[in-house]
């Protein structure tokens, strides 16, 4: 009798619990704004992607190398400050914040802003061979500035 009691509710939970469907077809509801949200999102990917960027090698100005981050932010924001249409780039590389500027495609023009950035910042600004965004379409001169 012990163990008749538990199979007996074994045998009839399995009864209530079983499932009978058709496993071949399954409904999704999709509202079709989900569609134009997509392609709208692929379209901003695009334009704001690689494809609306062009880069080229060029010249940097390091404007600072240090491990604290509110000394890169300080600079960052000295640079905006002075230096509105120039494009700023901060970077971490552990343990260093790096705060570079311009995007030069002569180092000559680069050593022309470098003269004018060590009057702001007097520890000193070094031109660096780095990689540069071209942007395409509105011209940009090789600053970088408008």
């Amino acid at each position: 009798m012990k163990f008749l009691l538990p199979i007996i509710f074994i045998f009839f939970s399995a009864e209530v619990f079983s499932q009978t469907t058709d496993s071949s077809s399954i409904v999704i509801h999709k509202d079709p704004r989900l569609d134009l949200l997509i392609k709208k999102q692929a379209e901003v990917n695009r334009v704001t992607g690689l494809e609306g960027k062009k880069t080229d090698k060029g010249y940097r100005l390091l404007v600072i190398s240090t491990n604290s981050r509110d000394e890169a932010m300080e600079a960052k924001t000295k640079v905006y400050t002075y230096f509105p249409n120039m494009k700023v780039y901060l970077w971490y590389q552990s343990p260093y914040f790096r705060v570079k500027a311009g995007n030069f495609k002569e180092r000559g023009d680069a050593e022309n802003y470098q003269r004018k950035f060590n009057v702001y910042f007097p520890k000193g600004v070094f031109v660096m061979k780095d990689i540069i965004e071209m942007k395409k379409g509105k011209g940009l001169n090789d600053e970088g500035i408008k």
